[in-house]
C-alpha cells in the first residue's frame, strides 16, 4: 500500500521500494483533451472519496500524471523558495500536504495496473515513467529544499513537537538522505539515470511476465487428460477455453508461484511436467518475453546505486533500514532455518518416494509429483485428502462467517455492502466498516477473482490512506487471484485460498485501523519485513474453533466440518512444512545472492540460471524435487517492493508466531485482545518504531525457536 504523493512517496518510488513500480518504454498514447470534465482532477465527490470507477477512462490517465506532477512540482518550488526560516509547518506539514492530484491519480492508476489492466494502460505507464523518475529526482535531489529540511532536523529537540511530529521530522531527513541529497552534482545526475532506467526495467518485466503468464497457460485437448481434477476444476478450464476461443479444449492458467495448484490431483505424469515446465521456464525461454537480459541489468544498477549512496551492496542499502537492521543479521536467520527445512523435506521426499515405490512407480520423485503424492502421503499418514474440505470453504461463507465474523468478535466493528459504490470490475466488492459505536471507519474493496488483465498472487493496497491531517478514511483493497466457477457455480475455496483471504485481511486491519496524522505514516507504512507481520497473525483465526464453526459448513447442506476433518486438520499442521519452509527459503536466498554482490561480480543475461543455481547450491538448498517459490526470471517481488527483503515473510513470522502463543495465553478471541492489539500496534502504522510497537503489544522479545516449533522445524531426520 501507498501514502498519498509526499515527498516520502517520491522517494519511495524514485528507489523503487514502493509497489507497483511505474512503468516504461518509449510508446506514447493517445490521451483526452485537457479538461476539467476530468473525474480525477477533483477528489471524488463519492464517500469516503472512493474513487469514481466507472467514470475514469483511460485517456483521463496522463492528462492527469501531468497536471498532478505540474502542481506538485509548483508546490515543492514554494516550500523550497520560501523566504520565511524554515518551521515544521512551512517546510514539513507543507511536504505532506503536497501533491494530492498526483497522490490521487497514481494510487487509482497503479492500483488498477496490478488488479485490471489493459494495453492502453501499459502503454500510459510507458509514458508516465520517464516522466515520475526525472519528476521524483527533481524532488529528492532538489538542494533547497534539502537545506530546510536539514535545518529543522538540526533543531527537532528544541522544537516542542510531539512524538509523531518529531519522528515525521526524523524520517524525511534519513529518506531524502538515503534518496541521495547529499551526493555531488555528478553523482546526482548518474543516480538520475540509474532511476530512470530503472523505472523502465522493473516496468519491462513485469509486462513481459503478466504476457508471458498468460500465453504460458497450459491447453488442454482431451477431458481425459485431466483425470484427477474435480468437476469444477474441468468446468472451470474449459470456460478458461473459451475465452481463448478454444472450444472444446481445456485451459489451466498459470499462478504466479512455482507451484501450480493442479499438480496435486492430475494423475498424467507427463501432463504435470508439462504444466510444471511451463511455470519454471516462464521469462527465461528467449523471445520478446524474455526477463533475463531485465534482471541482469536490474542487479548491476542496484549494485552501483547502493555504492553510489555509501554502502557496500543493494542488500546493505535496503537492510540498514529495515528492522533486521544488517545483512548479517538476515544471513543468520536463515542460515538458521536452511538445514532443518532440507532436511525435513529429504524426510517428506523420502515418504513419497515409499508410495511411488509402493505403487509401482519406476522413477524417483520430481518436482512435477510433490504435490500430487504430498496428497497420497497425507492420505496414508492421516487419512485425510484437503479436498475433502472444499465444500466447506463457500467463499462468501468464508468471508461473512469466517474473516468478518472473527474481525467482529476481536474488535466489534461491523460491515455492510455498499452495492451503490462502482467498482473497476464486474467481480469486485465494496463494504462499509463501522466501529463498535456505529461511527464510519473505512470501505473494504475485496477483489477475489483472477482475471487476464490482473498480476499474480494477492495483495492489499490503499486507494485513500488515512490521515487526520488531511481529513481522510482509508479505503482500502484485498486482491486474490480465485479462479472464477463457471456461471450459477459456487466459488470453492482451497484450504490455501480460504487461508490467503485471512492472511490479506490481516493488511486490510493494519490500513483501515491507521490512526495518524501524518500520510507518511498511514496504515502499513511500516518496515517491509514488518508489515507481514499483523496479516500472518490474523491467519491463526482461521482454524480457531469458535471462529471455524461458524464459516465451515457445507454450500448444500450446512452440515458443519464434521470434527473428525478437524481433528485431522490440526493433525496435520506441521505436514509438509519442510517443503513449505525449503521453497521459500530457496526464493529468499536467492534474493539476498543476488543483492549481496557488488557490480563487478553481477551475472550478465546469459548466466543468470546459472548465477541461480549456483546460489542455491552455495545456500543448501539445491533439492531438486523442492525449486524455489519464485525463480528469477518471474520473480516479481525483488524486482518491486521486496529487492533484498523477501526474508521479510519468515521474519515477520517470527513475530507471529511469538504473537499467536501471547493471544492463545490471554484467552484468545476476544474484545480485550483485540482493543489490545489495535490500540498498541495496528493502529499506530509507522508513526513509531516498529519493534517498539511489538513490544507494547506483546511485552516481550520475539523468539525464533516458536517458530521452528509451529514448523516442526525442531525435529531432527
Amino acid at each position: 500500500m501507498r501514502p498519498a504523493y509526499t515527498l516520502a512517496a517520491a522517494i519511495a518510488v524514485t528507489l523503487g521500494l514502493a509497489q507497483p513500480l511505474p512503468a516504461a518504454a518509449d510508446t506514447k498514447v493517445e490521451t483526452a483533451v485537457k479538461n476539467t470534465a476530468n473525474p480525477l482532477f477533483q477528489p471524488s465527490p463519492l464517500a469516503y472519496q472512493f474513487p469514481p470507477f466507472d467514470k475514469i477512462r483511460d485517456a483521463d490517465y496522463l492528462p492527469a500524471f501531468e497536471k498532478g506532477m505540474a502542481e506538485h512540482r509548483a508546490e515543492i518550488e514554494a516550500i523550497a523558495n520560501n523566504p520565511e526560516a524554515p518551521s515544521f509547518d512551512n517546510t514539513i506539514v507543507a511536504l505532506e500536504r503536497s501533491g494530492a492530484l498526483l497522490g490521487r491519480v497514481s494510487r487509482v492508476f497503479f492500483g488498477l495496473t496490478g488488479a485490471n489492466t489493459n494495453d492502453a494502460m501499459q502503454k500510459i505507464q510507458a509514458e508516465v515513467a520517464p516522466k515520475l523518475a526525472a519528476h521524483n529526482d527533481q524532488i529528492v535531489l532538489d538542494g533547497k529544499l534539502f537545506a530546510r529540511i536539514e535545518a529543522i532536523h538540526a533543531k527537532r529537540d528544541s522544537l516542542g513537537l510531539d512524538a509523531e511530529s518529531k519522528r515525521l521530522v526524523e524520517r524525511y531527513y534519513t529518506d531524502i538522505v538515503r534518496a541521495g541529497a547529499k551526493l555531488a552534482d555528478a553523482d546526482k545526475t548518474r543516480l538520475k539515470a540509474i532511476n530512470a532506467e530503472m523505472a523502465t526495467l522493473g516496468t519491462q518485466f513485469s509486462n513481459n511476465l503478466l504476457k508471458e503468464t498468460n500465453a504460458a497457460a497450459l491447453v488442454v485437448d482431451s477431458k481425459d487428460a485431466l483425470k484427477g481434477l474435480s468437476d469444477g476444476a474441468i468446468r472451470t478450464a474449459a470456460e478458461a477455453a473459451k475465452t481463448r476461443n478454444l472450444d472444446g479444449k481445456y485451459v489451466i492458467p498459470l499462478l504466479n508461484t512455482s507451484g501450480q495448484p493442479a499438480l496435486a490431483s492430475l494423475e498424467d505424469r507427463a501432463l504435470r511436467q508439462k504444466l510444471l515446465d511451463a511455470s519454471l521456464t516462464r521469462g527465461s525461454k528467449g523471445g520478446e518475453f524474455d526477463n533475463r537480459a531485465i534482471v541482469a541489468k536490474v542487479v548491476k544498477l542496484r549494485a552501483e546505486r547502493a555504492k553510489l549512496l555509501g554502502y557496500a551492496t543493494h542488500a546493505d542499502y535496503v537492510l540498514a533500514d529495515e528492522t533486521a537492521g544488517s545483512v548479517a543479521a538476515v544471513n543468520r536467520l536463515l542460515a538458521q532455518l536452511a538445514p532443518p527445512a532440507v532436511a525435513n523435506a529429504r524426510a517428506e521426499a523420502a515418504d513419497i518416494q515409499k508410495i511411488i515405490d509402493r505403487e509401482g512407480g519406476k522413477f524417483q520423485v520430481a518436482a512435477a509429483d510433490w504435490s500430487y503424492y504430498t496428497e497420497k502421503v497425507r492420505k496414508d499418514k492421516y487419512d485425510f485428502d484437503t479436498a475433502e474440505l472444499r465444500p466447506y470453504f463457500e467463499a462468501d461463507n468464508v468471508l461473512k462467517n469466517g474473516v468478518f465474523f472473527a474481525a467482529t468478535k476481536l474488535y466489534g466493528i461491523t460491515f455492510k455492502e455498499r452495492k451503490d459504490l462502482p467498482g473497476y470490475a464486474p467481480e469486485v466488492r465494496v463494504f462499509e466498516v463501522f466501529n463498535e459505536d456505529g461511527s464510519p471507519l473505512a470501505l473494504f474493496l475485496l477483489d477475489l477473482y483472477a482475471r487476464a488483465g490482473k498480476r499474480g498472487g494477492a495483495w492489499a493496497n490503499a486507494y485513500v490512506p488515512q490521515s487526520h491531517l488531511l481529513g481522510t478514511k482509508p479505503v482500502i483493497s484485498n486482491n486474490l487471484n480465485v479462479p472464477k466457477p463457471p456461471a450459477g457455480e459456487p466459488t470453492l475455496l482451497t484450504w490455501d485460498e480460504a487461508n490467503t483471504l485471512f492472511h490479506e485481511f490481516g493488511h486490510a486491519l493494519h490500513g483501515m485501523f491507521s490512526n495518524v496524522k501524518y500520510p507518511r505514516f498511514a496504515g502499513t507504512s511500516v518496515p517491509r519485513d514488518f508489515v507481514e507481520y499483523p496479516s500472518q497473525v490474523n491467519e491463526m483465526w482461521m482454524t480457531w474453533p469458535e471462529v471455524l464453526a461458524n464459516y465451515a459448513k457445507h454450500y448444500q447442506t450446512g452440515a458443519p466440518l464434521p470434527q473428525a476433518l478437524v481433528d485431522k486438520v490440526k493433525a496435520t499442521e506441521k505436514f509438509n512444512q519442510g517443503f513449505a519452509t525449503t521453497e521459500y527459503l530457496g526464493a529468499a536466498l536467492l534474493d539476498q545472492a543476488y543483492h549481496q554482490i557488488d557490480a563487478s561480480q553481477a551475472p550478465d543475461a546469459d548466466s543468470i540460471l546459472a548465477f541461480e543455481a549456483n546460489a542455491l547450491k552455495k545456500a543448501g538448498v539445491d533439492f531438486a524435487p523442492v525449486p524455489p517459490r519464485y525463480r528469477t526470471t518471474y520473480f516479481s517481488h525483488i524486482m518491486g517492493g521486496y529487492s533484498a527483503g523477501y526474508y521479510a515473510y519468515i521474519w515477520s513470522e517470527v513475530l507471529d508466531a511469538t504473537s499467536v502463543e501471547w493471544f492463545k495465553a490471554n484467552g484468545g478471541l476476544t474484545r480485550k485482545n483485540g482493543d489490545h492489539f489495535r490500540n498498541t500496534l495496528l493502529s499506530r502504522g509507522g508513526s513509531a518504531d516498529a519493534l517498539s510497537l511489538f513490544r507494547d503489544f506483546s511485552g516481550g522479545e520475539p523468539n525464533v525457536e516458536t517458530l521452528l516449533e509451529r514448523r516442526g522445524l525442531n525435529v531432527k531426520h
